[in-house]
């Protein structure tokens, strides 16, 4: 396994590369062209002077996350063809520079979602909480507004404005669109990007759906073990993998997290680990990495990873503010770097008590 950080480049990050290679252990960055909009093929140059960037500091680039997925793609409208096309030149130009992991996701219309971007915990840090009555209470384009407004000016993923103002016209246009027409728009896809990915050696490993359940009902068909299952077996090749995510998957306390590592030994390329905290069903807030902060085993799930051989990319995921940090939600410097070596102990631990 490859210890790295996520970072969204020196325009939009408040985490510098300097910082990162100073957490021991951590060996590269997991980056992407932040400003490029969904469905537009990102250019050679720009992917290079990323790389060069990163290498410059010391690091390496070890994966993108994420290429976004343009809503056509999703909806399977009849101008798709044209920004498969463009993901193909994407991959093309991400191949020549040998980069070989691509984490993405297949959520309709809202990326991730969290009704309270910094809720405050008894120790004083800040969090990314979520309450499905709060969901159930607020239409679309209220809650997009409030989210936007609680960013502290931050452009978060999945979350970009210039898309999301028109969050009305894009339900519309999904109306029809239920988990069947999203698999097969979704195995559409990846047969059509099937050739590259193999020519290139480039493993596409696909984010599951956070939360794990359909949001403003709209579809969702990577939230569980059998769901996975299916996708790997639709299109059966191992460029075709995941992004196992524990926070995703784990929203769902039914999910068990070590038994899905354990389902998809070669076909998981990209590990986000993290933690939460079950309230009751359909609450829950981020926690520390460390297991007794939270609902999660996080020793049994880097276990899991372990006994895969999984050498892949992981990263911590989500972390607390902590320590008076300002920095977008989620992605700030301090907690995400005791994660990365909270990780890297029990990672060390797993390796010693194996031998």
């Amino acid at each position: 396994m490859e210890m790295t950080l996520r970072w969204y480049g020196s325009k939009f990050d408040t985490v510098t590369l300097k910082q990162i290679k100073q957490i021991p252990g951590v060996t590269g960055v997991i980056s992407t062209l932040y400003d490029v909009p969904a469905g537009e093929a990102w250019d050679y140059d720009s992917i290079k002077a990323l790389k060069d960037e990163v290498e410059a500091a010391g690091l390496n680039l070890s994966g993108i996350e994420s290429v976004n997925i343009h809503d056509s793609i999703k909806i399977g409208t009849p101008d798709r063809d044209k920004y498969i096309e463009n993901y193909i030149k994407t991959l093309e130009n991400l191949g020549k520079l040998n980069i070989k992991m691509v984490c993405y996701n297949f959520m309709p219309v809202f990326d991730w979602t969290r009704t309270d971007l910094a809720k405050e915990r008894a120790d004083g840090s800040t969090v990314l909480a979520y309450d499905q009555s709060v969901i159930d209470n607020i239409d679309p384009k209220t809650f997009f507004d409030n989210t936007n407004e609680s960013s502290q000016g931050f452009a978060m993923p999945g979350w970009e404005p210039e898309r999301l103002s028109h969050v009305q016209e894009l339900f519309d246009a999904y109306k029809d669109i239920d988990e069947e027409k999203l698999f097969n728009n979704l195995v559409f896809f990846l047969k059509a990007i099937q050739p590259t990915c193999e020519k290139y050696d480039i493993n596409m490993a696909i984010h599951p759906d956070d939360p794990a359940w359909p949001v403003f009902n709209l579809p969702r068909i990577i939230t569980s073990k059998e769901k996975i299952l299916k996708l790997m077996k639709a299109v059966d090749a191992p460029f075709n993998g995941l992004t196992f995510c524990a926070g995703s998957f784990g929203t769902n306390p039914k999910n068990d997290l070590p038994g899905i590592i354990r389902a998809l030994p070669g076909r998981i390329h990209f590990a986000h680990v993290r933690n939460l905290h079950h309230y009751a069903p359909g609450i829950f807030e981020e926690a520390a990495h460390l297991s007794r902060d939270g609902s999660f085993d996080l020793y049994e799930i880097v276990k899991a990873l372990y006994d895969i051989d999984f050498k892949g990319p992981i990263r911590p995921d989500h972390g607390r503010m902590i320590w008076g940090e300002k920095a977008m939600p989620g992605y700030g410097l301090f907690d995400r770097a005791l994660g990365a070596s909270y990780i890297n102990g029990l990672i060390e631990a797993i390796e010693k008590n194996n031998k």
